[in-house]
């Protein structure tokens, strides 16, 4: 069973961290302007489960090619650091993966776009990310609980507290206080 293993730290400012990264060696595999979207049940079925449902829209930035990948994710598990069940499956377009999605009873839960600027060091994703309304973060994510705390000791993150409520849990909460409606979080909104 494939595991995502990170750490994701809240950062004031991504300059920094590149610097760091740069100065330890990193290599900077490329950047993405990613939208996300989210599926569940009328019954909010998975979130019950802690359970999630994805369809991802990854457009490199320097190419302007786009990929489609539908993830599942299973419930968290007990740890130091974020770690869950991840199975992936590359799609070939939207609008198709969609379509099955709805024909299997999902529906669109919530969407929103991310920037990405994707990093390795010391065989760990180091990823940079900026998100509308939530800010700058990075995540390691790496084979094992070692290799991650030792890059995040490396990129200067040590006291950085580790947050283990994903992207989108944390979109949602935001959406709730502020009593909204939206489902779909861009750059754009304000």
């Amino acid at each position: 069973m494939p595991v995502e293993l990170e750490a994701k730290m809240k950062v004031a400012s991504l300059d920094e961290v590149k610097q760091k990264l740069i100065g330890a060696g990193a290599t900077h595999t490329g950047d993405v302007f990613e939208i996300n979207v989210f599926f569940d049940t009328e019954d909010r079925s998975l979130l019950a489960a802690d359970q999630g449902l994805r369809l991802r829209v990854n457009r490199d930035e320097a190419t302007s090619k786009e990929s489609y990948i539908m993830t599942y994710k299973g419930p968290r598990q007990h740890g130091n650091l974020k770690s869950r069940e991840e199975r992936e499956l590359e799609v070939a377009n939207m609008k198709d993966a969609e379509k099955f999605l709805d024909a299997l009873g999902y529906q669109k839960v919530l969407s929103f776009e991310k920037r990405r600027n994707k990093w390795k060091l010391g065989g760990c994703a180091v990823e940079l990310d900026e998100l509308p309304h939530l800010g700058t973060y990075v995540e390691v994510e790496g084979p094992d609980e070692a290799s991650i705390m030792n890059v995040r000791n490396q990129i200067g993150l040590t006291k950085a507290p580790i947050i283990k409520t994903s992207y989108i849990a944390m979109l949602m909460n935001m959406l709730q206080e502020k009593g909204s409606l939206d489902k779909i979080v861009t750059f754009a909104k304000k």
